[in-house]
């Protein structure tokens, strides 16, 4: 079976952290977060996946290569413009469909189903159960579901007892929300989802496609995720990932070692014994922090970074090759990668620097 991951888009709604660096590039606790929804891929047997690329492309490619380093055969899919969501797995056609020529094994390449995933997601989801329920429907397509509180900034999918799609609603009002169900961006296709994507245009999945499926009365299924998911496609968003992870609500296992309660350090990091910490925190692989430091809670500082004494970083983001210099008070804040604050610069709520 294989995989696509949506990782051409701009990922506007997350600058300045997007100037730079392509949404799916963005870290979480210092991986990119296509490198999350990778290992998500291969921990249920997933290997072989595609990602169609626009936006500064070369980071991807640069980083991901062919995959090879992380236990996958991964593809690329170039485009020349922006297709949509349905355009782009169009276009991709030739690389998410088996060749069952190209199989030796004598026992084909399976039946063509595959799985689409947006590259600005964290979730552990359980995309087995995901497939099972699928394939239990002979479903042409389903899409994976959460129940979210506040239905007004989601695609919201109404469907009946068996779970069939009966309609979309598109960011509700609370009042007139058919459901609570909010539409993930995790679906499950068979190869006859082509037959429904226009070649021209740029057809999306839930403008275009998906009442489509309801008006013709295919098998279209909805699925309800009882694993945690979080859109990261905003600032707040990606805070709240972020926080989610470091207090355990994400379900995902922290790297490094768990010094004391709440604070996980990565390899080659020395922490000065004058230093306060206040959990939960997280310090990547190789960095400095000057005595009278103080960091946390809910702070994730990158790799190779820098801190400087008496410096304070509390519910702030620091990105990788960072460094910040005595004194200085990062509070609620991001900071991007190879930034470089003085001394005793102060970053108050909301301020976010992009890389560089």
């Amino acid at each position: 079976m294989r995989a696509m991951v949506m990782a051409a888009g701009v990922g506007s709604r997350l600058r300045p952290l997007t100037v730079n660096v392509p949404k799916p590039m963005v870290p979480i606790l210092n991986k990119p977060a296509m490198e999350h929804i990778i290992t998500l891929l291969r921990r249920h047997g997933i290997n072989e996946i595609v990602a169609n690329l626009w936006y500064l492309p070369e980071y991807i490619e640069g980083y991901f290569g062919d995959g090879s380093d992380f236990g996958i055969k991964l593809s690329y899919s170039r485009e020349r413009e922006l297709r949509g969501t349905a355009g782009g797995v169009l276009a991709a056609k030739d690389l998410l469909m088996p060749d069952d020529e190209e199989d030796t094994s004598g026992q084909g390449s399976g039946s063509g189903t595959f799985i689409l995933m947006a590259g600005d997601t964290l979730t552990c989801a359980d995309l087995t159960r995901l497939i099972e329920f699928h394939k239990s429907r002979n479903a042409l397509a389903t899409v994976g579901l959460k129940r979210v509180e506040d239905v007004s900034g989601f695609g919201i999918v109404v469907t009946d007892d068996d779970g069939r799609i009966l309609r979309f609603q598109e960011k509700p009002k609370p009042s007139e929300a058919r459901s609570d169900l909010a539409n993930t961006m995790i679906y499950v296709f068979e190869p006859e989802i082509f037959d429904y994507i226009p070649s021209q245009g740029t057809p999306d999945f839930g403008r275009d496609i998906f009442p489509l499926l309801v008006q013709e009365g295919v098998p279209f299924y909805g699925f309800p995720l009882d694993e945690y998911w979080c859109d990261i496609g905003t600032l707040e968003k990606y805070y709240a990932a972020n926080r989610d992870i470091l207090s355990g609500k994400a379900g995902l296992k922290l790297p490094g070692k768990e010094v004391r309660e709440g604070i996980f350090v990565c390899e080659g990091t020395g922490l000065h014994r004058d230093i306060t910490l206040h959990p939960p925190v997280f310090i990547g692989e190789h960095v400095t922090i000057g005595k009278g430091a103080i960091i946390g809670p809910y702070s994730v500082i990158g790799d190779s970074c820098e801190i400087g004494k008496e410096a304070i970083i509390a519910r702030s983001i620091v990105w990788n090759n960072t460094r910040v210099r005595q004194g200085a008070n990062l509070i609620d804040s991001i900071v991007g990668s190879d930034c470089y604050l003085a001394a005793e610069p102060c970053l108050g709520e909301g301020v976010v620097l992009s890389d560089e």
